[in-house]
């Protein structure tokens, strides 16, 4: 019950995505609800809520809002994250991803796996800063944050 169920993305307002970067948030998802592990505490001595929780992502006045309930629809937590720290591991994330996506087209395998790998890298690093920002608030492993990390990134596109 330590999972998260359903996930909602608030994107009004942002330009619409590429159709790469809108592969990437299906596959981001798609993933996600198969397999995540997401925990919140217990805050100010009441017990920790308990799961599956319905995760609502969105970009409010420059900062990123998780807004978390349960299944049945109770409030659990909504935190707040400066995106300071993520910024340029968002935009090392765009960088290579366009790289990503032109390599695909016109280079040969073993240089469209040198450049995934760096892909890879990134992404960890994002993963790595998301979990370090939601210390105490949520307790997420490593392929969770990556996923989110991507979702984080899709709602920075117009940033």
């Amino acid at each position: 019950m330590t999972r998260i169920c359903r996930i909602e993305i608030d994107d009004s307002g942002l330009p619409a995505p590429t159709p790469e970067i809108e592969q990437e948030r299906r596959v981001a998802i798609f993933d996600l609800l198969e397999d995540n592990s997401f925990i919140l505490p217990g805050r100010g001595g009441a017990p920790a809520p308990e799961g599956p929780f319905v995760l609502a992502l969105a970009m409010r006045e420059g900062r990123l809002v998780f807004d978390t309930t349960t299944e049945a629809g109770a409030k659990a937590a909504e935190f707040h994250l400066s995106m300071g720290p993520f910024r340029q591991a968002v935009k090392d994330y765009f960088q290579i991803c366009a790289s990503y996506f032109e390599a695909v087209k016109r280079l040969p395998p073993s240089q469209i796996e040198a450049i995934d790998m760096a892909r890879r890298g990134i992404h960890n690093e994002g993963a790595r800063i998301l979990q370090e920002r939601l210390e105490g608030k949520a307790e997420l492993d490593i392929d969770t944050a990556r996923r989110l990390f991507t979702l984080i990134c899709v709602l920075n596109t117009g940033s």
